[in-house]
């Protein structure tokens, strides 16, 4: 059983359903878009697996967490959680207000740190914590990405200190960084593409299916003395 944060669409969408191919029953939060969450609802229920799309707003302390145990009850346990939810905001650091140093740090830490505090309550050996993070914790390419690096790079320490936390217990955490990947959010032809690619050692976006690959294997039996890991996605972009 598993839950992944912000699964709706992009990486955490092609995660859940990588998740259910691999046999696996899938619940996972969405924000606002019930027509995505009913979409991916049928891609795994197509595959023989239950799923579960929960409303959720990782910026709310008590939805943060109570998503893990509203996952928990309708799946019946909880073996894996994938903390996917986050959101990137860009610009000059002096444009930056308190309201965005709030709002990124509580979807991106607070409410990472919540779910995985729920999550470790509930689960046994075996259990398994994979977050996403972020090629821009290991380099940052330019300007503008003060706040977004800052959140990301939190997640870094969670994970190696979770790891150390839940290893007596047989749980693992480990953490994924992404580097451009063709999502609506961050399109392969949007006008940045180029200049993003060109950092990449490969030379192009990645695809949603590529990192989720990289998640699925995490939450499987291969992995597991796999833990307090960074797994780079990111075309070489860190290289």
């Amino acid at each position: 059983m598993a839950l992944v944060t912000g699964g709706s669409r992009g990486i955490g969408a092609a995660t859940a359903v990588r998740l259910a191919r691999e046999g696996a029953d899938v619940a996972f939060t969405y924000v606002r878009d019930k027509d995505a969450a009913d979409d991916v609802v049928g891609r795994i229920r197509a595959l023989g697996r239950r799923a579960l799309a929960l409303r959720a707003d990782s910026a709310d302390p008590a939805e943060a967490a109570g998503a893990v145990d509203r996952a928990a009850e309708g799946l019946g346990g909880l073996d894996v959680l994938v903390n996917n939810a986050g959101i990137g905001l860009l610009g000059p650091l002096e444009s930056l207000s308190l309201a965005d140093i709030d709002r990124v740090l509580a979807v991106n830490v607070r409410g990472v740190f919540l779910a995985s505090q729920a999550a470790a309550a509930r689960m046994g050996r075996g259990g398994r914590i994979i977050t996403v993070g972020s090629c821009m914790t290991q380099r940052v390419p330019g300007p503008g990405g003060t706040l977004y690096t800052t959140g990301k790079s939190a997640l870094v320490g969670l994970t190696k200190a979770l790891a150390r936390e839940l290893g007596a217990r047989g749980i693992t955490a480990n953490v994924v960084h992404p580097g451009p990947v063709d999502t609506d959010m961050n399109p392969a032809d949007g006008p940045y593409a180029e200049g993003q690619a060109a950092m990449t050692a490969l030379g192009r976006f990645g695809t949603v299916e590529e990192v989720a690959s990289v998640v699925v294997y995490l939450a499987g039996v291969d992995a597991g003395y796999v833990t307090g890991a960074e797994f780079s996605v990111d075309g070489g972009h860190a290289a």
